[in-house]
């Protein structure tokens, strides 16, 4: 067991590795010592080249199982270590990927390396004696000892092959390229305008005279596969007409009517209370404008089919430039971010990792990356414990057909699990997982007590040692000191966790602590690796696939001092992690608590992407789907009007907005580039063609010409436009390594060159070739770009990457690739591609959707607002982006819109002077256009009427509370500079702890709360107060209370779910409620009686008058 230790000037540019290793044996030693021995070349020391060959080989394999036993760490100002982990968790590993795992130790004295195994992780033993012995002393005995056997002392018989790992080439590229006459620099000229001759781990280079342009062999294969009958990977579906024509003409002639209805508003005004005609006016006018925002992008709504056949027949079947049939699909990494184990249970992670790894997608293509934010050790070792399970959970998903391949969602599946399964022994095999899967839980939700006492014993040891060692160095006549020793968390090593201690301590709190990368499962083998039958395995796998994806443990570094910017910064930290490391062209990131549960959903992305005209495509968006929701859905939170209906139009448009999570992302676009052939696309429904033409700009790189900082950066863009390639690390950062990643897989990520309309495609059979074995020196420079300091002065967050500088980064993110041109696609599968989990109780639920609200509110305060988007930007789309801005400022009209019918009564005045047949109809065209339009959209959209209606409920609960509160804070934050936090005060738990939705009961007190509840009792005492005043008139206005009962009575109906949810579990309601009830109605009470005294009384307060 040893530290290594990285010194970047020992890494080098080229991918190698250094020539010399600075190795400390003690751990924990500051103390190391360098050295390096020459053996030179003599006429008795020639080396043949077969033994180069093979110690090259060696040489590999032993690094790359040196790679994914060791935790690197490292960060700014300190050194980057690697650290060999003899177990990663307490339970022994059997898995041959997976870090730690088992295995025996060389029998050669001196020697504690763990012996030769092959991709099973099964013993070589390369003499007949079965001597155990390690690769490093075989090479040894080979060579320098004639061929003996250390232990039989007999020659070795035949040829031990030792080799397994692909003569594989990494070449850099040729001459910069993109460089105009001019000299200046075109970065998306350098990106996509190259011959595609370039490659890196699966991309192949071909031969001279090979490529682009010459050689007739390829060129017969092309016009093969060209005269081949040409069959797209997707199709658009188009609404029926039916539908969609009269839900057009009923827009029209709601905005017609509406129109006329503001106009005879304004006309009209009620001379008797013209501040209740003048309040409601304005109301009535921003609704019209906020429905027209919604509704716009509602246009165009279609829906897309992904054909999975195609995508199999043209990247997995046999042909001319693929003849082993071997996948050709891009890689795709996978990114899944958990910040606190406390709030985010490590099992809910660790299934969805789960779900990840047992994904219907080529295995060796796929790699997995979890962040964990808060460098906690309870995290680290539950997704070991995931890692070693899947070893069993992953091929009996692949033997038996598992859907869904979350073990928890499957194993509480209520119907039949037999459905549809032939294999006789199924019901063995899935009695024998349920049994695995219950100690798997078993394990990791007594993980927290485990490591809690395993550091407690550790500790203790340590202070008896600092005890001891004190007694010795003293003196008879002085007294002992209290021994202080640092409280740390301990790995099942014997070692220091370098991230997060339970009892925080210097470099070892939360947001203090160094870069932490370790490899869970290394990368997969290139052919396929059935399983055996042995007794240690629960089940059969003799004819099952048991390799695992790639899994990648990463923790960035936090520094005091430093803003890590939360989510949207660990997004960052793990892209320029994995671009080093896999360099997968295509991400797919999800949140902890979504997985995968259609284990085919990554192909059906991966089919936009692959189409023709999909190297436009900056992001495929999936709809989010949730469980555990209340049967009724009480507080809207499957938010299908949103995913079904606002998502599914904004397709037809440019595209969905980015929602943060199940979103398939091209690394390219995300790296801030323009789409290829930018300066061709312009859209009919761009605002070029609405406003009239405007002056062309050539194309360039995302961090060059944004027309979004039109205002403010215009000399920005004109210097980007002279860069050059010496200047790309001011984007990208210093990182070499980066840098040459992106071209490569700027080029894996081209759809096929299958049809003469495919533009910048690349030829089949190109990402056939396997990859790239890990070594330490990639894990170190991947460990250098997750540090601290590496975004210093670079556009990371600011034009590369997810966007800071937003709670809903997300929104952000999207919006700028719109703004670049590029379009987006959202693919709805049959089955749910995603599951995940929401808020069912009503204070998270407003919590949540006050942290949309007040990310869109500062967005409309920032650069970001659509009203400063660029020409390549469709008219339609800058006004869904608008709207996105503007909807939560809607709040303030709402609220007051929500009080005019209780002031309406209490005056016995209404908005308009009488209700004459010009107001009802109006009014009446009005609620029939728009149930009319909810009937359509309920059509094309598939969603239920019930949806609907509940989704128009929480829009009045959100806006008077959650919306209202979102722009007090961003007015506060802009204008002040103050920021304001609404925190929970009191809590009431459910009586049913074994109830489902017994969080549906659970009340916590919010200010939230307070307007709402105040426009429920107001309207109630003025519904009251109107029906009194009106029977014991001398002259009743009946018109006048109806029209006001009527408003009222749609107020109410509207807040009735917060009314209920506000109740609890049979009558249950927290104490704070009513006494804030009782003291507005007592407020309002006193109010009226104050403006409008009994009559015969000439006072305020009438003839009352205090003892």
């Amino acid at each position: 067991m040893g530290t290594r230790f990285f010194n970047r000037e020992n890494i080098e540019s080229n991918g190698t590795s250094p020539t010399r290793y600075d190795i400390d044996s003690e751990i924990g030693s500051g103390e190391y010592a360098t050295y390096t021995v020459h053996i030179p070349v003599t006429p008795d020391n020639q080396p043949s080249p077969m033994a180069i060959q093979l110690e090259r080989r060696a040489s590999q394999r032993v690094e790359e199982h040196y790679t994914t036993n060791s935790i690197f760490t490292g960060g700014h100002n300190c050194v980057t270590r690697a650290h060999v982990m003899d177990k990663v968790i307490g339970t022994d590993s059997s898995h041959p990927q997976m870090a730690g795992a088992k295995g025996s130790v060389c029998a050669i004295q001196g020697c504690d390396a763990k012996i030769m195994s092959d991709e099973r992780g099964e013993h070589l033993l390369p003499c007949e004696c079965d001597f155990k012995i390690c690769r490093d002393c075989h090479y040894d005995a080979v060579r320098t000892g004639d061929g003996i056997c250390p232990g039989c002392k007999e020659p070795y018989k035949g040829e031990f092959d030792l080799a397994g790992v692909d003569d594989g080439r990494v070449l850099t590229l040729s001459s910069p390229v993109g460089v105009s006459k001019a000299g200046e620099f075109d970065q998306n000229g350098w990106l996509f305008e190259t011959k595609g001759t370039y490659g890196y781990g699966n991309a192949i280079w071909p031969k001279e005279g090979a490529g682009g342009d010459g050689g007739n062999d390829n060129v017969g294969e092309s016009s093969q596969l060209l005269s081949k009958q040409w069959r797209p990977l997707t199709r658009k579906l188009s609404i029926k007409a039916a539908i969609l024509s009269p839900y057009r003409l009923l827009v029209l002639v709601r905005m017609v009517v509406l129109g006329l209805f503001l106009t005879w508003r304004i006309r009209n005004p009620n001379e008797d209370a013209m501040w209740l005609w003048g309040m409601s006016v304005v109301c009535e006018v921003w609704f019209a404008f906020s429905w027209v925002l919604d509704q716009l992008p509602k246009l165009c709504p279609i829906n897309r089919y992904a054909d999975l056949n195609v995508l199999k027949e043209k990247f997995e079947t046999p042909n001319p430039r693929n003849p082993s049939g071997k996948s050709d699909l891009p890689g795709l990494d996978m990114f899944v971010s958990t910040a606190d184990p406390e709030k985010e249970p490590p099992l809910v992670t660790a299934n969805t990792i789960l779900s990840i790894l047992a994904a219907d997608y080529p295995v060796e293509k796929l790699s997995c990356y979890v962040s964990d934010d808060g460098g906690a050790l309870l995290t680290f070792e539950a997704m070991a414990e995931a890692a070693s399970f899947a070893n069993l959970w992953v091929p009996f998903c692949r033997k038996h057909d598992i859907e869904p391949r979350n073990p928890e969602s499957y194993f509480n599946l209520k119907r039949d699990p037999y459905k549809n399964k032939v294999r006789p022994d199924f019901v063995k095999d899935r009695r024998r997982l349920k049994r695995e899967y219950d100690e798997y839980k078993v394990r990791i939700n007594g993980l927290p007590d485990s490591i809690r006492r395993r550091s407690d014993a550790y500790n203790a040891r340590e202070e008896m040692k600092a005890l001891k060692l004190q007694r010795q160095n003293k003196n008879e006549d002085e007294p002992l000191e209290n021994v202080k020793v640092p409280k740390a968390t301990w790995m099942a090593d014997g070692t220091h966790w370098p991230g997060t201690w339970v009892v925080s301590g210097p470099e070892h709190s939360r947001g203090d602590h160094a870069g932490i990368i370790q490899v869970m499962l290394k990368p997969p083998s290139d052919e396929p690796l059935n399983g055996t039958s042995i007794d240690a395995i629960p089940i059969d796998l003799t004819e099952v696939d048991i390799r695992l994806p790639l899994l990648v443990y990463v923790s960035r570094e936090k520094r005091l001092g430093y803003d890590h910017n939360k989510k949207a910064g660990a997004m960052n930290a793990l892209v320029r992690a994995s671009a080093i490391m896999s360099n997968g062209p295509f991400i797919l990131n999800l949140d902890c608590d979504h997985y995968i549960y259609n284990s085919q959903a990554l192909r059906e992305g991966m089919c936009f992407m692959m189409d023709r005209g999909g190297d436009r495509l900056c992001y495929v968006q999936f709809p989010q789907r949730f469980e555990g929701i209340d049967p009724s859905d009480r507080y809207a939170n499957h938010n299908t009007v949103f995913f079904d209906v606002n998502m599914r139009a904004l397709d037809g448009i440019q595209g969905p907005m980015y929602v943060g999570t199940g979103c398939l992302f091209r690394r390219t676009a995300l790296y801030g580039f323009d789409p290829p052939r930018s300066k061709e696309h312009h859209g009919c429904c761009s605002s070029s063609c609405c406003f009239g033409n405007r002056k062309k700009k050539p194309a360039s790189v995302a961090h060059a010409s944004e027309e979004e900082d039109s205002s403010s950066s215009q000399g920005l863009r004109e210097a980007d436009d002279e860069l050059s390639l010496a200047l790309l690390p001011k984007s990208f950062g210093n990182s070499s390594f980066l840098i040459d990643s992106i071209p490569v897989a700027e080029f894996q990520g081209r759809p096929l060159a299958d049809h003469p309309s495919v533009k910048n495609g690349r030829q089949p059979g190109a990402l056939t070739m396997a990859r790239e074995p890990l070594d330490a020196v990639t894990v170190a420079e991947a460990i250098s770009v997750i540090s601290c300091w590496y975004e210093d002065k670079t556009e990371w967050g600011r034009r590369v990457g997810w966007i800071y500088g937003s709670v809903t980064e997300d929104v952000v993110t999207g919006y700028r690739m719109h703004n670049r041109g590029w379009r987006s696609v959202y693919c709805v599968t049959k089955r749910d591609a995603f599951r995940g989990t929401a808020p069912i109780n009503l204070t998270d639920r407003l919590h949540q959707v006050l942290r949309w609200a007040t990310g869109s509110v500062e967005i409309f305060f920032s650069r970001n607002n659509a009203l400063l988007g660029s020409h390549r930007m469709k008219l339609l789309q800058k006004i869904a982006y608008l709207n996105v801005g503007i909807y939560p400022f809607t709040s303030i009209f709402l609220i007051v819109y929500c009080f005019l019918p209780a002031l309406s009564l209490f005056s016995g005045e209404f908005i308009v002077q009488s209700l004459n047949v010009a107001f009802l109809t109006y009014l009446l065209g009005i609620t029939i256009t728009l149930c009319l339009l909810a009937v359509l959209e309920i059509k094309w959209s598939g969603i239920e009427l019930e949806e609907w209606w509940r989704n128009e409920q929480f829009w009045l609960i959100g806006g008077t509370s959650a919306h209202l509160a979102a722009v007090l804070q961003g007015l506060l934050k802009v204008i002040a500079g103050i920021e304001i936090s609404f925190t929970l005060t009191s809590k009431s738990a459910g009586d049913d702890l074994d109830d489902e939705f017994a969080d549906l009961y659970l009340i916590r007190w919010t200010s939230l709360m307070i307007p709402p509840i105040t426009i429920m009792i107001t309207n109630l005492i003025g519904v009251a107060v109107g029906v009194t005043r009106t029977i014991y008139s001398e002259i009743p206005q009946w018109s006048r209370l109806l029209g006001g009962v009527f408003f009222s009575f749609w107020v109410l109906v509207h807040l009735y779910p917060f009314a209920k949810g506000l109740m609890g579990r049979r009558g249950r309601t927290p104490t704070i409620v009513f006494v804030w009830s009782g003291l507005i109605a007592i407020t309002i009470s006193l109010l009226w009686v104050a403006i409008n005294p009994p009559s015969g009384s000439s006072e305020i307060g009438g003839s009352f008058q205090f003892p």
